[in-house]
């Protein structure tokens, strides 16, 4: 029986597994005695000997972003790391229906983690990173470590300090250590990105421009757009040297080609309306045949467009035919002059227009900046004290979150990302006082959307001189919480759309250690002391959820599908969303109650190895499945 491997993917395998099916002589099979494992190597001296006829020896000249510790960050992403996820149920808000998740750890961890499980699945993140200025008090920068503590703590080494990189050297200073930190990220980031999905990252004019550069390495070539907004958050200024920042800046990464921003809700005081109709140079009827055609309006909105005319046809600038106007790019003089549009592609911009009454007819107009988002937000209700500051407090008091985002600056980009994606999951791995979350709540109780969001906060300690502690709060994870319990409330409290859904919930699910021992990873050290091990390779302390939870991870089904505990034939027997997982962690299993586990046709079911009250039991259950089951992923752990 097929044992599942319960540690993340390794992106670095799966690379070189692409590269060995189209360079077969160039891989290499390697046995790591820290791991007890065989894994793929790239004999690069083959490889470029294999396209020696497109490349030439030494460094090529390209354009990109180089520090120090950049190619170990980039190691340590490709890395599997032997971690899970532990369900809280205690600090869980509606834990058996919600569809949202709040991870607490380590954010890197909770990525690699989450990444099979969400793979091109989220059509949205929205990150607000620390913005690196040396000041903040609630959450550090110092994200520098050596790759020794990076592979100890995601078990990648053995005791003897075997490691599975060759690049042991600590990452830089300052710009360095952020940049490696975003970089990981970053790059894990984007495998769980859906095709048609758009990142957005909050930042400061501290990191923006090594940000900037670093989004379009990560998000490269001609199949990525970039775009940058400046938001007035802080209208009175803040102190500076030679500046007074007002501004802060919104980093849009999007896919080329496709319309992921949606069309923007004008205020008409936005819109620049002008003439559809042309005038001047080159403007007459004859310049342009094609654009020569009626504007159907009926009771003031434009309900069509007619034919082009033929060059004999010279009707008025407005005919009404059955309470229809017939409007032609006739000026007021009486000469035919052309739209702007061509019949053929009018249609395409049909929202940009508007009648106007002009006498017995009407005028047409374009607003030329319809429907698009402007590269400067200045909305009053972006200021992060009024709305960010202010608002936290008021669900949190005294929470210490000294410049949290405006609630709108962050709605904002959430609905022109998701607005017609109502169903989109929303991910934010900083999710520091959980504005994203309010954010996705708010938007759901206003157009009845269906939205879920994954948080990701460290559970960073709190001082305890700091207002935060003194109030109860121990780490920012648990303001974090709290705040979006509050929001909750408050959401269900007030007018709320019919079709939504009203789920304020989340479960918690906790970054740790695996659930099973070092002897499930490396079966090679076994020595005579750890023969006790082997009689259970799960972790004391260890409850059958938590090994649930690592087995949904480990087969890519999603955390937040329904969870039925059920005593069959004495038994506790986990079923997910009825049948798309069915586990029993228990001793003792017999054959009878393989039988009727299989009578459940699960897609997937799984089973403690060392579970079966017999090995007979054991060698017959993958027999029994094909018989009752065959389409049934039977494994062990």
């Amino acid at each position: 029986m097929e044992k599942l491997k319960m540690r993340t993917r390794s992106l670095s395998q799966e690379q070189i597994k692409a590269i060995k099916d189209v360079f077969p002589s160039c891989v290499r099979e390697a046995y790591f005695e820290a791991t007890g494992e065989k894994r793929l190597l790239v004999d690069f001296d083959e490889l470029r000997q294999e396209l020696s006829d497109q490349i030439v020896d030494g460094p090529q000249e390209r354009f990109r972003l180089d520090w120090p510790g950049k190619r170990e960050a980039l190691a340590m992403a490709n890395m599997p790391i032997e971690k899970t996820l532990l369900p809280c149920r205690e600090e869980s808000v509606n834990f058996e229906a919600t569809q949202n998740l709040f991870l607490e750890g380590d954010n890197f961890e909770a990525l690699k983690i989450i990444e099979e499980t969400f793979l091109g699945s989220v059509r949205m993140i929205y990150i607000d990173p620390p913005y690196n200025t040396g000041r903040n008090l609630i959450y550090r920068n110092d994200y520098s470590e050596k790759s020794a503590d990076f592979l100890e703590r995601s078990g990648q080494i053995s005791g003897e300090g075997g490691r599975l990189v060759a690049n042991p050297e600590t990452s830089g200073r300052f710009h360095s250590d952020w940049l490696s930190m975003m970089y990981q990220r970053l790059k894990v980031a984007k495998n769980i990105l859906a095709k048609d999905g758009v990142l957005v990252c909050a930042i400061d004019e501290n990191e923006f421009g090594t940000l900037s550069v670093l989004m379009k390495e990560v998000f490269s070539g001609a199949a990525w757009e970039h775009a940058y907004v400046s938001v007035i958050h802080n209208p009175r200024g803040q102190q500076g040297t030679n500046f007074s920042y007002i501004n802060e800046y919104l980093i849009f990464v999007y896919p080329s080609g496709t319309k992921s921003i949606g069309d923007r809700k004008i205020r008409e005081e936005d819109v620049n309306w002008s003439q559809f109709r042309n005038w001047g140079g080159e403007s007459e009827r004859t310049d342009a045949k094609n654009c020569f055609y009626p504007v159907l309006v009926q009771d003031e909105k434009i309900i069509g467009f007619g034919d082009v005319c033929p060059d004999d046809f010279h009707p008025e600038q407005t005919e009404w035919r059955d309470g229809v106007a017939y409007v032609y790019p006739i000026d007021n003089s009486g000469t035919e002059r052309k739209w702007r549009y061509a019949r053929q592609s009018v249609e395409e911009i049909a929202s940009m227009l508007r009648a106007k009454r002009s006498g017995d007819g009407y005028q047409i107009e374009i607003g030329k900046t319809f429907g698009l988002y402007r590269s400067v937000w200045t909305d009053k209700r972006y200021d992060s004290n009024e709305y960010g500051t202010k608002l936290v407090n008021s669900l949190v008091e005294g929470s210490g979150f000294t410049f949290p985002k405006s609630l709108w600056a962050v709605y904002d980009p959430i609905e022109a990302v998701t607005g017609n994606h109502k169903d989109a999951i929303i991910l934010d791995f900083f999710a520091g006082s959980a504005t994203t979350a309010h954010a996705v709540m708010q938007l759901n109780a206003n157009d009845g959307g269906n939205r879920r969001f994954i948080m990701v906060q460290v559970p960073e300690a709190i001082d305890s001189s700091l207002p935060p502690y003194k109030r109860g709060f121990t780490t920012i994870a648990e303001i974090s919480k709290e705040r979006i319990r509050r929001a909750g409330g408050k959401l269900l409290e007030g007018e709320c759309h019919p079709d939504w859904n009203r789920d304020v919930g989340f479960r918690v699910l906790k970054v740790d250690t695996s659930n099973m021992k070092d002897v499930y990873y490396r079966p090679d050290e076994l020595k005579q002391s750890d023969l006790l091990d082997m009689v259970d390779n799960v972790k004391d302390g260890r409850t059958a959820e938590d090994l649930l939870f690592q087995v949904l991870l480990d087969w890519g089904v999603d955390l937040t599908l329904p969870i039925r505990r059920e005593m069959v034939q004495g038994k506790t027997v986990f079923f997910v969303d009825d049948n798309a997982l069915v586990a029993c962690f228990d001793r003792g299993i017999t054959e009878d109650l393989v039988k009727e586990l299989a009578g459940h046709e699960p897609l997937r079911v799984v089973f403690r190895d060392n579970g079966f009250v017999s090995d007979a039991v054991k060698i017959n259950v993958e027999q029994i499945f094909r018989q009752l089951s065959p389409t049934t992923d039977v494994k062990s752990i």
